[in-house]
């Protein structure tokens, strides 16, 4: 078997891992293989974070032309599917040709109405990026294979940057956006040294290939970089809040859900102002101790549950990770709650591996940490758990107002989030469905949701032994990805400005300097993300109460936890419609 087969094969067995049942399944899961097999061929470089390496050696076409190709494909794969009855499909099929479809319109109106192509250039950055990083995060295949392919792509990547340069209307990007492109721009330098750092894996004749190859792209880097900084950025104008119009159809898209943005509005203030009041009942308990057991007043005044919460945080402040220790930290935590989750018997938890790694440079600048996940098609490879490293050159008061906020118990909550029993367990669990399209389709707002229900979790398991001030770090971090749902739609519709955003982050939510100036930095930079924690989290919790309903006495949670994640990660109303026998709708 050549090698372009064999790396198409894991394809072609996962979708005869689900056959199908009729003419009509029959007919849905090809036009479904089509559109994968396509969408991977114009986007080789998911293809290859997906775990299909047929295309690892080109960068793709993103310009008129390419985003043509792309659109075409969009618009012929919702024809296809408008001549599918899924009344006769599996309950599966309907699931997947519910996700396909919500997929195909949201590829058509991104690219013929938001036309983010033309003025977010932080596309252009991760592309840049990925197509070299996603050859070399894992070893999926000889390291002498992965440098060759590399070089191919070396040689190709100056067609991204000319995509770029002929895509973006600096009257329409954002200053935000452009700087940000700015800074992940110059970080892919020391990503390519990586790389020829790499090159005596190389046979000696093939090196000199590689020394070409590396200086040609950093002089086009440095081209482009000059353009960025010499054209984009000072002429960059455009608006960064996208408007309810655009708002409305992308949070459609992108949380596949029926809630409306006013619902969700509606909804995460209500528990927003839940949570504060049980974080006073806890900051009472707290402080108790200190105050001699005189109970707190039980119809606090505004200014007294402000003062007493933040009283009980400053313990929990007070102990912080070291500054350049954070990988370790998350490291040790990581193997705590692996063994907290076993031992409680939590959830089926996966044998592969995790790996606790810096955020690569080029990435640096729009979170703090987030799980890398292998593709569904690169069976065995690590997950990787990426911890931002503190910028060098802040000053020991922006350090101490980071640490404060991602002090020792917060890292609990970001290593319980990102990896045990969140986001590494659940993306495991979810690539074992046989539906590759459901894995590459993964729903935003199910797998962010499962993170924060997996936070719950734990600590309503008793993790780090129920402690007080835990529990309210536990709920800190639960009002903060409350206020995520707020504050996205009031930035982007509603117009809050900069000052009110970080009153209603530090003040409301309790959060640290740092971190609502970062937020507030990522609020600029997507638009639609933050609301997927809250909508997902509610989702979660809603339907454990309906399956611990149904279930009676044989509710029991590792059963249950295992039952949603034998799903994949389709939006959490389709999880609720196959674990209850709704209709798929």
């Amino acid at each position: 078997m050549g090698a372009a087969a064999a790396a198409f094969a894991p394809l072609e067995m996962a979708w005869a891992a689900a056959p199908p049942a009729s003419a009509a399944d029959a007919k849905f899961q090809d036009i479904g293989k089509r559109w994968l097999d396509e969408s991977l061929r114009l986007n080789p470089i998911g293809a290859t974070t997906t775990g299909d390496h047929r295309f690892d050696s080109e960068v793709g076409d993103y310009s008129a032309a390419g985003r043509a190709d792309r659109l075409a494909l969009a618009k012929n794969t919702l024809r296809d599917l408008g001549a599918v009855d899924r009344s006769k499909l599996s309950r599966d099929n309907q699931v997947d040709a519910a996700i396909l479809d919500n997929q195909v319109r949201g590829d058509i109106w991104q690219i013929e109405t938001l036309q983010d192509y033309a003025w977010d250039p932080l596309n252009y950055s991760y592309l840049a990026g990925g197509a070299l990083n996603g050859l070399f995060a894992r070893e999926f295949a000889p390291l002498p294979d992965r440098l060759r392919s590399a070089m191919d792509r070396m040689e190709k990547l100056p067609a991204i940057f000319a995509a770029a340069r002929e895509s973006l209307d600096p009257k329409r990007t954002p200053k935000i956006h452009a700087d940000t492109y700015s800074s992940q721009n110059k970080g892919l330098t020391s990503l390519i040294d990586g790389l020829a750092g790499q090159a005596s894996a190389l046979p000696e004749a093939e090196r000199p290939r590689m020394a070409a190859a590396v200086a040609k792209l950093k002089a086009e880097l440095a081209t482009h970089q000059a353009w960025i900084d010499g054209t984009l950025v000072p002429n960059a104008a455009g608006d960064f809040r996208i408007g309810a119009a655009l708002y409305d159809a992308k949070l459609r898209y992108t949380l596949n859900s029926t809630l409306s943005r006013a619902e969700i509005k509606a909804r995460a203030q209500k528990a927003f102002d839940d949570m504060r009041v049980e974080m006073y009942q806890l900051a009472g308990q707290v402080l108790q101790p200190q105050a001699g057991g005189a109970p707190i007043p039980p119809n606090p005044t505004p200014e007294q549950q402000q003062a007493m919460i933040e009283k009980a945080l400053e313990l929990a402040y007070a102990d912080q990770p070291p500054r350049d220790k954070l990988l370790d930290v998350g490291t040790a935590m990581l193997k705590q709650c692996t063994d907290f989750v076993r031992a409680k018997n939590l959830v089926t938890v996966p044998t592969e591996p995790v790996k606790v790694i810096e955020v690569p440079e080029y990435q640096r600048g729009v979170a703090v940490a987030y799980c890398d996940s292998p593709g569904p098609l690169d069976k065995g490879q690590s997950t990787f758990y990426a911890i931002s490293p503190l910028p060098a050159d802040w000053t020991p008061e922006q350090a101490t107002s980071f640490l404060r906020e991602y002090n020792t118990r917060s890292m609990q909550e970001l290593t319980i989030h990102e990896a045990m029993p969140g986001h590494y367990l659940q993306l495991a669990h979810s690539n074992k469905h046989p539906s590759v399209l459901r894995a590459v389709l993964g729903s935003g707002s199910f797998i962010e949701g499962w993170a924060c229900y997996a936070q719950d979790l734990m600590s309503d398991n008793g993790y780090e032994g129920g402690e007080p001030l835990a529990k309210l770090v536990h709920l800190k971090w639960q009002l903060r990805m409350i206020a995520n749902a707020i504050l996205d739609q009031e930035i982007h519709v509603g117009g809050m400005t900069r000052d009110a955003a970080m009153e209603m982050m530090t003040k409301g939510a309790f959060q640290q300097e740092r971190e609502a100036a970062g937020k507030w930095v990522r609020a600029q930079l997507s638009s639609t993300q933050l609301p997927t924690y809250f909508v997902g989290w509610a989702e979660h919790h809603a339907l454990r109460e309906e399956m611990k309903r149904r279930w009676g006495s044989g509710f029991a949670e590792k059963k249950y936890h295992d039952a949603v994640l034998s799903h994949g990660s389709p939006p959490g109303r389709y999880v609720a419609q196959l674990m209850t026998d709704q209709p798929i709708a």
